[in-house]
């Protein structure tokens, strides 16, 4: 079956996933609008990082369908899935980059691996896709010559090199001080404006990317967020900009983005 409205980009339709005898989502309806930035908050535990990697197709829902830029991609096999996932950029919480490969040939992997371009070409990207995130005198450092700050943008350089469509993010700003996660947020916004056409690919890809971020940072939220989705044990329980979520009467809502730990349920 295929969806007919062209601005949503993904939808989940009664979503439900368990493991054992745990229910992690609920009867989940969610759609996600194409060139937006949606952010997904939440008590650990709650199904976030779930949720993310049901969009990326990773784990397959027990119950209910998911919908990717019209096509339903909850039933395809492995190899159309992989198709699908070229679509896709996705920065690790971690970074994971290769600690045996430079820097250049971290961000030039899936250059290497998915295209046809001669090295060249590779090298022209990668160049880019660094000075996007203000390293490109960083190409031939390894990852363990870098600060936290700096192997972050890396990552987020490999996971846009082949000109994505989606971007996700799980929990961009964990593990770095306060300056150094303001800029990764001004990154994502940058991003978010700047990426719109895949190397090779035509006008119709010129469209902004779509960017979808796992956080427990709510002033990265706030900065970042066109949408902020709130799941709590596997439902959405607030769903607004950033002004709507701050002046939410939900009372669970209100102490998870205060960080007031009385009464809030964690999975």
């Amino acid at each position: 079956m295929e969806l007919t409205n062209d601005n949503v980009l993904f939808e989940l339709r009664g979503v439900s996933k368990w493991f054992g005898s745990v229910e992690v989502l609920r009867d989940l309806d969610l759609n996600i609008e194409r060139g937006h930035t949606t952010v997904v908050i939440g008590p650990s535990g709650c199904g976030k990082t779930v949720l993310l990697k049901h969009l990326i197709m990773l784990i397959h829902p027990n119950r209910g369908t998911i919908h990717f830029d019209g096509r339903r991609i909850d039933n395809l096999s492995e190899k159309k899935l992989a198709l699908v996932r070229r679509r896709f950029g996705f920065l690790f919480q971690a970074g994971a980059l290769f600690d045996s490969q430079s820097v250049a040939d971290n961000v030039g992997f899936a250059l290497n691996q998915h295209t046809q371009f001669d090295e060249r070409k590779i090298k022209r990207i990668v160049r880019e896709k660094l000075k996007m995130v203000g390293l490109e005198h960083l190409e031939d450092r390894f990852p363990s010559e870098l600060s936290g700050g700096q192997r972050k943008r890396v990552a987020l350089a490999r996971a846009i090199a082949l000109g994505p469509e989606v971007v996700f993010y799980d929990e961009p700003t964990t593990g770095l001080d306060p300056i150094r996660a303001d800029t990764i947020n001004e990154l994502i916004i940058k991003l978010q404006r700047e990426l719109k056409t895949a190397p090779g690919q035509t006008d119709q890809q010129t469209k902004a990317v779509t960017s979808i971020v796992v956080t427990h940072d709510m002033n990265s939220a706030y900065k970042i967020a066109d949408r902020i989705v709130m799941l709590s044990q596997g439902h959405i329980i607030a769903d607004g900009n950033a002004e709507q979520i701050r002046a939410s009467k939900d009372e669970q809502v209100q102490r998870f983005i205060q960080g007031r730990s009385e009464g809030l349920q964690d999975e």
